[in-house]
C-alpha cells in the first residue's frame, strides 16, 4: 500500500511540471497532467474516426502512462532535446517499482514505445496532435513563435502520423479557431440568450 500511495502522490505532482516551452515567453502552457488528460480524449476521437477495431481499454491505459516518466526525467523542448539524454525506461521502472500496477503498466509503456500495435500508434498521434492544439491556443493569445513552429513542423516532412484520422485532424487544427467552441455555441448570450437581438459583436 505504501508504494501505491507514493505513486499516486507522484502522479499528483505532475500537474506542477509545465511543458518546457514556457521558457520561450509562453507562461500559460499546459502542464504535464493537462497534456495527459487531452491525449486520452484525442486518442478516443482518433480511434472512433479510424473506424477500425481498437482495444480501447489498452489504448487509454497507454495514454495515461505515455509521458509520466517525465516526472523523473523532466520535459524537453525542441532545443534541449538536441543536448539532453533522458532515461525514461529507468524513470518509469522506478516510479512503478513495488506498486500494484508495475507489471501491466511497464509492459504497456514498452509496447507504446515500440509503436507496433495500433493502440500505440493512435496514442502517439494523439500526443503529437495535442502539441498542434496548444500551438493554436498559444497563437490565439498573441504568441508569434508558435506560428513559426507550425510552419517548420508542417514543412519539414519529418512529422509522422500513423493514422488517416490523425493526418486529417492535423490539417484541420491549423484551419480552426480555438474559440469556436464558445463563440459558436447556440447557448451563449449572443446566439441564444439576452444579447441575441443586439448589434454587439464579439
Amino acid at each position: 500500500m505504501d508504494r501505491d500511495l507514493e505513486f499516486l502522490y507522484e502522479l499528483g505532482a505532475i500537474r506542477l511540471i509545465p511543458r518546457q516551452w514556457h521558457r520561450f515567453h509562453m507562461p500559460n502552457v499546459a502542464n504535464l497532467a493537462d497534456h495527459h488528460f487531452r491525449v486520452v480524449w484525442l486518442a478516443l476521437v482518433i480511434a472512433k474516426r479510424e473506424r477500425t477495431k481498437v482495444d480501447i481499454e489498452k489504448m487509454m491505459k497507454m495514454a495515461i502512462v505515455h509521458d509520466i516518466a517525465e516526472s523523473r526525467t523532466g520535459d524537453v523542448d525542441y532545443l534541449s532535446r538536441q543536448y539532453v539524454i533522458r532515461n525514461e525506461d529507468l524513470g518509469i521502472a522506478d516510479m512503478l517499482e513495488d506498486t500494484s500496477l508495475r507489471d501491466e503498466f511497464l509492459r504497456l509503456h514498452h509496447e507504446y514505445e515500440a509503436r507496433e500495435c495500433l493502440e500505440a500508434k493512435i496514442v502517439k498521434d494523439a500526443d503529437n496532435l495535442d502539441v498542434d492544439l496548444e500551438i493554436q491556443e498559444q497563437a490565439s493569445l498573441g504568441q508569434t513563435l508558435p506560428a513559426g513552429w507550425a510552419r517548420e513542423s508542417n514543412d519539414s516532412g519529418n512529422r509522422t502520423f500513423y493514422t488517416k484520422a490523425a493526418q486529417a485532424m492535423h490539417k484541420a487544427i491549423y484551419k480552426s479557431n480555438p474559440h469556436d467552441w464558445h463563440t459558436k455555441s447556440p447557448r451563449n448570450r449572443v446566439n441564444g440568450g439576452d444579447w441575441k437581438h443586439s448589434k454587439s459583436k464579439i
